[in-house]
Parts: C-alpha cells; sequence; structure tokens
C-alpha cells in the first residue's frame, strides 16, 4: 500500500483477532514509533507492549482504577476484559522533559504522532488498530502502574491485531470546511 493510499483512506478498526504483529513488522511499528517528529530530540515517549500476561496486568490496573473511582460493580468487572479486545496493546506516554524551547504541548504531540505513526505501520503491513484513550488514560492509578511521573501523560492504548471484519467506510469529510488560505 502507497503512502498516500494509506493516509487518506485510515481506518480504525475495533473488531481485532490474532494474529498481531511480531517479528519485523513488529520492529517496523517501533522503528516508526521513534521517527515522529521530535523537536530538540527529547524523545519524549515510552511505550510498554502489553501481550499475553501483560494484557492480565493492563486489565488489572483498570479494575484497580474503577475500584478506586467509585464505579459501578458491572464496570468493575468490564474493566478487566477491556484490554483483551486485541491481542495486542501498545501503551504510550509521554514522558515530560524540561526545554526552554520545547513546551510540554508539543511533547504531547509528539508522542501522539509517534502512536499514530504506529498504526499507520500497522496498517501498512496488514494489521490494523484502535487508539483508545478515556478515563483509564487519565487515571493517576494507571499512570502509577507505568511508572510515570506527576508531569506525564498517557496518551493513550494503541488495540493491534487483524482485522476480524472489514471496517466500515467513514464517512468523506468536506475539506473545504476545515481549510482556508490565510
Amino acid at each position: 500500500m502507497d503512502a498516500i493510499t494509506l493516509l487518506t483512506h485510515r481506518q480504525s478498526h475495533p473488531r481485532l483477532i490474532e494474529p498481531a504483529p511480531t517479528g519485523d513488522a513488529l520492529e517496523n511499528i517501533m522503528i516508526s514509533a521513534v521517527r515522529a517528529p521530535d523537536h530538540a530530540c527529547l524523545a519524549p515517549w515510552q511505550f510498554f507492549i502489553c501481550e499475553g500476561e501483560g494484557l492480565d496486568r493492563l486489565g488489572q490496573l483498570f479494575v484497580d482504577s474503577a475500584k478506586a473511582n467509585n464505579r459501578e460493580q458491572k464496570d468493575v468487572e468490564r474493566a478487566a476484559k477491556l484490554p483483551h479486545r486485541a491481542p495486542m496493546v501498545i501503551v504510550t506516554a509521554m514522558k515530560y522533559t524540561f526545554h526552554e524551547k520545547v513546551p510540554r504541548v508539543e511533547q504531547l504531540a509528539s508522542a501522539a504522532c509517534a502512536t499514530m505513526a504506529m498504526q499507520m505501520a500497522a496498517q501498512a503491513q496488514g494489521f490494523n488498530g484502535m487508539w483508545r484513550t478515556g478515563s483509564y488514560a487519565q487515571c493517576d492509578i494507571v499512570k502509577q502502574g507505568f511508572g510515570l511521573a506527576a508531569d506525564d501523560e498517557l496518551v493513550g492504548f494503541l488495540y493491534l491485531g487483524t482485522p476480524q471484519t472489514k471496517a466500515g467506510i467513514k464517512p468523506a469529510r468536506n475539506i473545504q470546511n476545515y481549510f482556508s488560505r490565510f
């Protein structure tokens, strides 16, 4: 798949099964992540690959978060299952480093670009994914479970695997609504 087709037809896919990327495919995904825009070469990212027991550990963090935030029992029970919606979840964290020329928001954007790069690299190789955030990405319990500092952020959870079904077609957007000449 050429790059323009990949980018103009990008589609998240929520129904993912085995196999997850391995070997060269996974290495390509990791290389793509660290090639994201990175002002001052701060490398403001950290990635955690969760598979097998790692998915169980991630689910336990979600359970701990749900309990600590007084979620309903059905949400607590569901929390353990969430990571298992795909055979692999790559957790992206933004590791903040003070720099007078690179504000926090730019470091967060870099980590977000790295996450999109991973999803595009997966899709280019026949896999797909779904980038999720939500309350667990904002929860201090989950952040602490990954050893993150107070200034760090969980950018999201990139669920990766093989599409179980064909994704629906996203409606086209009128680009004129979003672009103007200055």
